[in-house]
């Protein structure tokens, strides 16, 4: 009996150790009190959501971790502007991640229409393509036929197609799936802002670009492979410093699409022009291996923060301007074994994972930014990275008041301030995360 006993305690421990360092079970933002909200059009008034947002139970297996979600994130989704009648809407989804992902080294495998990925605070990724191809009975402004998804020649690009109906954290439902199909950090964000959208809905993303260090892990591909943001280390070993991962696609120099990037003959698209300009479809691309630092499926074997041992990961490729870059995150092809995630329920032994412990925050001294400083009728504060447990914020006087205080939840990017009923003069703001507390002070001038 004190065998078995033994036994029993050493598989509790062992599996006890897996779930703490296993970046497949302990990425996720797990979250039971924060709630979604959305916009409506032509509304700049948040609307407050009943449904929990980000991951709300993890669990794990020896081979999978099974995460529940409702598919909602802590940043406001919508107004969509293209007609799209569809709201974030609550999934009850279950995925089912594996926890030791194999490389496929059979054809490799196409990305599919719908969720291929899921980011951790439960929302899907999809891929490059919005569901419609060309065919010659397509109407010029379409790009696609009236009334079908076309003949599956000509793939139109979700990002240049769909802009119009993107909210400002980039994403859009389908069906009330809110999903992204590119890089999850808000519009306003980037270099060069090439949406209106947060001028009047302003939201977040999952995370803020931030130049100076490795982007945090962002989501699993279908295939279990980690999904990353857009920085990381130069070489494939960890070393050469942290820059902008690149993308190996590049626009292919056309004027008609009479055949793929291959030489492959097929039913001829429409000529490149005004309405349907490069980069207008999938096959406008070609992949050259000394474009960029990643594969064909936008991803690469390295070292990361989260592998120091290395494994293969994707990356979300944006511009020098921070704006999007084909293709995206993953595809057109996975790197590894795909099967589609989705199950309806967990049908085998599994243990939760609670991700409370301060031991188990794995980020480094908090990195933010306050602006503008000094401050007239606002202030932000803007995490640079990822927050992964709420930060408290507090506004304090010189006499130790304090005069404005709120918090930054997991999955969200900053906090916005209304200093106009506040005296002229100094005052220190204080951030409080679960490893330190950093002061910074803060003077309004009005």
């Amino acid at each position: 009996m004190k065998k078995a006993l033994l036994s029993i305690s050493t598989l509790i421990i062992s599996s006890g150790l897996v779930a703490q360092t296993d970046p497949a079970i302990t990425s996720w933002l797990q979250n039971n009190t924060i709630k979604g909200s959305h916009y409506v059009s032509g509304n700049s008034t948040v609307i407050d959501d009943d449904v929990l947002a980000n991951v709300q139970q993890v669990q794990f297996s020896a081979n999978f971790v099974y995460v529940s979600t409702n598919g909602i994130p802590a940043y406001p989704t919508g107004p969509f502007l293209d007609g799209n009648p569809s709201l974030a809407t609550e999934q009850n989804a279950i995925y089912k991640i594996p926890l030791s992902p194999t490389q496929n080294t059979g054809t490799p495998t196409n990305t599919t229409a719908g969720t291929i990925a899921i980011f951790i605070n439960g929302v899907s990724l999809y891929d490059y393509r919005d569901g419609v191809s060309y065919s010659l009975t397509a109407s010029a402004d379409q790009g696609g036929p009236t009334g079908g998804s076309g003949d599956g020649v000509w793939n139109r690009d979700a990002i240049p197609a769909e802009m119009d109906g993107f909210d400002c954290s980039k994403g859009h439902p389908a069906m009330g799936d809110y999903h992204h199909h590119q890089n999850p950090s808000a519009f306003k964000l980037d270099k060069t802002v090439v949406s209106t959208i947060c001028n009047m809905y302003d939201a977040e993303g999952l995370y803020t670009i931030n130049a100076s260090a490795h982007s945090p892990l962002i989501g699993f591909a279908y295939d279990g492979f980690p999904i990353y943001g857009a920085y990381g280390y130069d070489n494939t070993d960890g070393t050469g410093g942290i820059v902008r991962i690149k993308s190996s696609y590049k626009l292919r120099n056309i004027t008609v699409r009479t055949e793929y990037a291959d030489g492959t003959d097929v039913t001829d698209g429409p000529a490149v022009g005004t309405n349907f300009p490069l980069g207008h479809y999938r096959e406008d691309y070609e992949y050259n291996a000394t474009n960029g630092h990643l594969d064909e499926h936008n991803g690469r074997f390295c070292v990361t923060p989260e592998y120091p041992n290395g494994i293969y990961a994707y990356f979300c490729t944006v511009d020098e301007n921070w704006n999007s870059a084909y293709p995206y995150a993953v595809g057109p092809t996975f790197y590894g074994n795909y099967a589609d995630r989705s199950v309806s329920s967990v049908s085998e032994t599994v243990e939760p994972y609670y991700a409370t412990s301060i031991s188990e925050v794995q980020s480094s001294v908090l990195d933010f930014s306050v602006f503008p400083n000094p401050a007239n009728d606002f202030i932000a504060v803007q995490v640079n990275g990822l927050v992964k447990n709420t930060i408290q914020l507090e506004l304090i006087s010189m006499k130790g008041d304090v005069v404005r205080s709120s918090e930054i939840a997991q999955g969200t990017t900053i906090w916005y301030l209304d200093t106009k009923t506040l005296y002229n003069g100094h005052y220190v703001l204080r951030v409080i995360d679960q490893e330190s507390v950093t002061t910074q002070k803060v003077v309004l001038s009005k």
